[in-house]
């Protein structure tokens, strides 16, 4: 809260006992202020109290250069992902030399293209101490419904396309509605709508799939190159993470959107309007959803209502991976790019040597225990 704060206010007992520039409001200076009140003594002037406050001011080596730490955290744990993901690639590439194919990497990155767009808009969720369950059969409700616009009803390509994304912000909507209002908890709630959605999948294709192959110009939305060498997909992602990693770090969305996973009732004391502002964040979160649900179509040419289930738990361990806590209060959209390649070189990987598709899901099972243990013991350190 203090990185938004212009100006800090320190009162107690009702008497304003000072005020604080940004750079000076430390933990410590403020405590020392609240601390001083004395029922005996009326508040002392403005001019005084700034005029004390300046000489008390703590030293920019001192307890200032706190405030940073969280991002010194952030870009260790940033490296430390990257350095897994290389780790991985040699294992892999000295394991089998048709790891480091370009054919091969071509398939990682695209792999990569969906994990990484729900992962994502997850970031922001999970960045306020919440967590989002439905990403990925909500995935595939926006699959489908983009099917049913372009084959059912025959709607241009690009309508479909935008109705099935906004699809996903209606997820977010409901989701953050029955957070930020009825005041369900994160995981109940989207847990529900994770089986909503499922459900509704399966009904409305009539549990068979929905093929694009007269929609002229779909699948090239995945698979086709405007950059040589480089799928549509994987570009959509690269841009819509620089979309993200703008709204995280450069607009208010952002800011609140820390503040709210740090101290929730301290960024409601402050005057922001968390419900509206979680409501926001689903919606945002529920549109990546979309959007990652129609390069799923794209990519498979199809829209298939059984695909979707565990999605959510890749995208989960990414984003956690990447140096977003699971307690809120710290967001890195470099680093859920980084956890998404570690899940996808991972998964391509052990298929590369041949391993069962249950030993697969056994080993993505204990990187997310790890990751989710590793989380914690940061976050026991930093508190």
């Amino acid at each position: 809260m203090l990185r938004l704060s212009h100006r800090i206010v320190v009162m107690a007992n009702g008497r304003v006992q000072g005020t604080l520039d940004n750079e000076d409001a430390t933990q410590n200076s403020i405590m020392e202020l609240a601390t001083r009140f004395d029922a005996g003594k009326e508040p002392q002037h403005e001019h005084s109290r700034e005029r004390r406050d300046h000489r008390r001011r703590p030293h920019p080596c001192g307890p200032r250069s706190a405030v940073h730490a969280p991002a010194w955290k952030v870009w260790l744990q940033q490296g430390l992902a990257f350095g897994t993901l290389i780790a991985l690639v040699i294992f892999f590439w000295a394991a089998s030399p048709r790891f480091l194919t370009w054919s091969n990497i071509s398939g990682i990155l695209l792999a990569t293209a969906v994990i990484g767009i729900l992962a994502l808009g997850t970031t922001f969720v999970i960045t306020t101490a919440g967590i989002d369950l439905s990403i990925g059969t909500g995935m595939t409700l926006c699959s489908v419904m983009t099917g049913i616009f372009a084959v059912n009803l025959g709607l241009p390509m690009i309508v479909a396309v935008v109705l099935g994304i906004l699809t996903g912000g209606l997820i977010g909507l409901i989701n953050g509605l029955n957070v930020a209002i009825l005041g369900l908890p994160p995981f109940i709630a989207t847990l529900a709508m994770m089986m909503v959605a499922q459900g509704l999948a399966l009904v409305i294709s009539g549990v068979a799939p929905i093929y694009f192959h007269d929609v002229e110009g779909f699948q090239a939305i995945a698979l086709g190159k405007l950059i040589p060498g480089l799928s549509n997909a994987v570009l959509i992602m690269f841009v819509v993470a620089a979309l993200a990693w703008f709204l995280l770090s450069k607009t208010v969305l952002g800011r609140i959107t820390v503040a709210i996973g740090s101290n929730e009732e301290a960024a409601r004391l402050s005057g922001i309007d968390v419900r509206r502002w979680k409501l926001i964040i689903y919606v945002v979160a529920g549109l990546f959803t979309g959007l990652a649900g129609v390069v799923m179509a794209a990519r498979l040419g199809s829209a298939q209502p059984q695909l979707g289930v565990g999605y959510e738990l890749q995208a989960i361990a990414a984003v956690i991976i990447g140096g977003t806590s699971l307690m809120g209060g710290r967001g890195s959209i470099i680093g859920t790019l980084i956890g998404a390649l570690i899940m996808s070189v991972l998964i391509n990987g052990l298929r590369i040597l041949s391993i069962q598709t249950e030993w697969q899901n056994v080993v993505v099972g204990v990187v997310i225990a790890l990751a989710v243990f590793f989380d914690t013991l940061r976050n026991k350190r930093t508190a």
